[in-house]
């Protein structure tokens, strides 16, 4: 892929990322001094999905996570420095990435099963198991990049 193509790609899936993410920080009463922030973050995580995908040719399941991953370290971090939940970043910057596409085309798939003759689904319960497998592995790996930080700093402190 061209340089000049590959750029306008990311700017756009992180245009779009932030304009998903203002929409539900709102819906969510995230305070106001945390919204740039929660737009950051789900640039950062549309842009570093859409250029895995682009120049790594990774699928869109390992790329999600490290995309995800990488939301939930800096949502730690600046969590940590705004003295705030690392939920408020990590959840609204990790909406984007949810796979609306993929979830959508499953439950079409099942209601066109369910009104199809028997003998006439194979090819389409092929293709809604395939979508549905896609949509439960790409939310595994939101949901894993997400709290990976916290498992690894979170420190219980011994009861005295």
């Amino acid at each position: 892929m061209e340089l000049s193509t590959l750029l306008s790609h990311v700017l756009q899936e992180m245009f779009w990322g932030m304009t998903a993410t203002i929409g539900f920080a709102i819906l969510f009463n995230v305070p106001r001094r945390a919204l740039l922030t929660c737009l950051l973050l789900a640039a950062v995580g549309r842009g570093t999905r859409a250029l895995c995908m682009e120049t790594g040719g990774v699928s869109i399941v390992p790329a999600t996570l490290v995309a995800a991953t990488i939301i939930g370290f800096l949502s730690r971090a600046y969590a940590l420095r705004l003295q705030m939940p690392s939920t408020i970043f990590g959840i609204t910057a990790a909406i984007p990435l949810v796979p609306g596409k993929f979830a959508f085309e499953t439950m079409l798939g099942v209601l066109q099963v369910a009104s199809l003759p028997a003998d006439t689904v194979s090819a389409l319960l092929v293709t809604t198991a395939v979508n549905g497998v896609k949509t439960g592995l790409i939310l595994g790996a939101l949901a894993v990049g997400i709290v990976a930080p916290s498992l690894i700093f979170h420190r219980e402190k011994p009861v005295v």
